[in-house]
């Protein structure tokens, strides 16, 4: 089996090694770089071609918000794409917000326990969004409620099914596969279908990105019940 690559990109020497400790230790998990901000980082990425890379928001030179967006959005066509989980101290940061929105597949505060760490690197390189949707909606919802929507559909809302934009909804909400199944009364297959065919429609990364459009267009309002 071909081990998980990952790069580590902090400011603080002691969190790498940490980290790398960690996630070195298992059988299915290699570090393959390692940077202390964000240029380094976007160079070590672009050279070792990991599949998960463990971004801090706050670093020295360039930031790690500027570095997602230049791996996953800026950068040059035909470039690899990593997963990019973020780090920080805080539970709710606008960095984490923006990079969500840029891209990223979730964050993990640095004082995780090891066992999520490496779940979370797993989960990331599976193609899984790292975060529960329901604490994806509060981080979301904290700074959406004071910014004004775009009030419009996202680009290719219109090529989803009525069940699809049900689905939408329901994942934008904070449901999980399960809960959708029981709401719509559907088995979890069909739902896990129907999330992976609106990911491919709207050009989404992962279902963090289906809360980000669905609050940012108002198709979904803060405070708004299940």
């Amino acid at each position: 089996m071909t081990p998980i690559r990952v790069v580590i990109a902090d400011d603080q020497k002691l969190v790498r090694a940490g980290f790398g400790m960690i996630l070195g230790a298992q059988p299915d998990i290699e570090v393959v770089g390692e940077a202390e901000n964000g240029a380094e980082a976007i160079r070590v990425v672009r050279a070792a071609r990991p599949d998960v890379a463990l971004m801090d928001v706050r670093m020295p030179e360039l930031d790690g918000l500027a570095a997602t967006r230049e791996l996953l959005i800026e950068g040059p066509v035909g470039r690899h794409v990593p997963k990019i989980i973020i780090l920080t101290t805080f539970d709710v940061d606008d960095y984490v917000y923006e990079a969500l929105a840029a891209g990223a597949s979730g964050f993990l505060l640095k004082d995780t326990p090891p066992e999520q760490l490496v779940e979370a690197v797993r989960s990331v390189a599976a193609g899984d969004s790292l975060l529960a949707p329901s604490v994806t909606r509060r981080l979301i919802e904290h700074y959406v409620a004071s910014r004004a929507t775009e009030e419009a559909p996202p680009q290719g809302m219109d090529e989803l099914t009525p069940r699809e934009v049900e689905v939408f909804k329901l994942v934008a909400r904070g449901l999980s596969n399960t809960e959708i199944a029981s709401e719509l009364v559907v088995s979890e297959a069909t739902v896990k279908t129907h999330v992976a065919r609106i990911l491919l429609k709207l050009g989404l990364r992962d279902r963090v990105q289906v809360v980000v459009v669905a609050y940012e267009s108002g198709l979904v309002r803060p405070g708004a019940e299940r």
